[in-house]
């Protein structure tokens, strides 16, 4: 299994989220590690009154083995519910358009 599937299910077994994103940024870094560098949006209930530096703390410990023998770097925006619905209108972001075939078609 890889290590973003790991990293997926790990998560979602840890803290049931109502949304997670995990994205591997490896190739925006150099060297040749392909999993290596991770970014995490995880909204969960189980936020719910804790301090982001817990929250973070919480996440690490769930991915202690991934950390200790795999990533290199590991970006984690951490929400509750209200939060997440508060900053991002209660849906999340749609992905950066690189162009696609609408950039083409137009030159």
């Amino acid at each position: 299994m890889s290590i973003h599937l790991q990293i997926e299910q790990k998560l979602r077994d840890a803290f049931a989220p109502t949304h997670l994103e995990v994205l591997n940024e490896s190739d925006q870094h150099g060297g040749s590690a392909r999993e290596s560098h991770f970014k995490v949006v995880l909204v969960s209930p189980s936020f719910s009154g804790e301090r982001l530096i817990n929250r973070h703390r919480a996440v690490n410990k769930v991915l202690a083995d991934e950390l200790m023998n795999h990533i290199h770097a590991l970006a984690l925006h951490t929400y509750t519910q209200n939060e997440w619905e508060h900053l991002f209108d209660g849906a999340p972001l749609s992905p950066r358009c690189l162009g696609g075939s609408l950039a083409s078609a137009q030159r």
